[in-house]
């Protein structure tokens, strides 16, 4: 971090304020406001990667047998099953969701059929094995996925390095019921589904080969925070500056040539 010369010269009053006996506790007063005011702007900030360990081993261990997906553990986890050099792919069932800020309460719904479901795939030997996301908790995860609240994705996992295959299903989050999901799953997902293909792709995308999957998650979670305003003033900062270092551009290269351009054939010189 750097500390600029300025700064430095400007404390030195307050430090000194801050040895004198009589200022002291005015000084002290000062600082355990301004730490107020930062703990409550920071409590504002929703944290990018929520996760209970104990709550998803409970919920691993329990009758669901459901895995709680999150930033740092999901792709392990996706991996678990996965014995090296098979063929036939693993496969999860992953159902996008949320809470109040993200799914404005309309995920409790969904999220309880697809648990009902989880529970009778938990006892049925070759069924799918189950997941949540959940986005208000796992915010940049979402970003990086581009994943909406009420979607189900299926992946058809294989040993590394081998592609995966990702199906996406938005689901009507109001009369979806766990023999809804049953029945998708015996008739074959693949038929009303969309193979995902896209540049957000988890395993297979030009963001995940490259590494920055999580990193672009992180910046679309910021731009997310910020309110429709300060984007818009961030935008003008950025037009502003492209202009002027255009314009700087231009008259740098005019002066290189050496004076004003020539008037043109025909065009009278200006007088002087």
């Amino acid at each position: 971090m750097r500390f600029s010369t300025t700064s430095a010269i400007l404390s030195l009053p307050l430090l000194a304020v801050a040895d004198v006996p009589e200022y002291q506790a005015q000084f002290e007063n000062y600082l355990g406001q301004a730490q107020s005011y930062l703990g409550k702007f920071a409590s504002k900030i929703p944290h990018p990667n929520k996760h209970d360990p104990a709550a998803a081993a409970a919920a691993k261990a329990g009758s669901l047998n459901l895995d709680i997906l999150s930033l740092n553990t999901w792709k392990d986890t996706l991996y678990g099953p996965v014995k090296p050099g098979s063929t036939t792919p693993e496969e999860w069932w992953v159902l996008i969701t949320g809470g109040n800020k993200t799914c404005f309460g309309h995920c409790d719904k969904i999220e309880a059929a697809f648990n009902e479901t989880a529970g009778k795939w938990a006892v049925t030997p070759g069924a799918p094995h189950t997941a949540l996301l959940n986005c208000e908790d796992q915010p940049v995860l979402c970003s990086a996925w581009s994943a909406p609240v009420g979607a189900l994705w299926v992946f058809e996992m294989l040993p590394e390095p081998a592609p995966i295959n990702i199906w996406t299903k938005r689901l009507n989050m109001t009369t979806t019921t766990s023999d809804d999901i049953v029945a998708l799953q015996k008739e074959g997902v693949k038929g009303s589904a969309k193979l995902h293909d896209g540049f957000f792709h988890p395993f297979d995308g030009p963001l995940a080969k490259n590494g920055v999957a999580t990193p672009v998650g992180y910046v679309l979670w910021v731009f997310n925070l910020l309110p429709s305003w300060a984007f818009m003033v961030l935008v003008s900062i950025f037009s502003r500056t492209m202009m002027s270092n255009r314009m700087n551009g231009r008259e740098g290269g005019r002066g290189a040539q050496g004076g004003p351009r020539p008037p043109a054939a025909g065009q009278a010189a200006p007088r002087r």
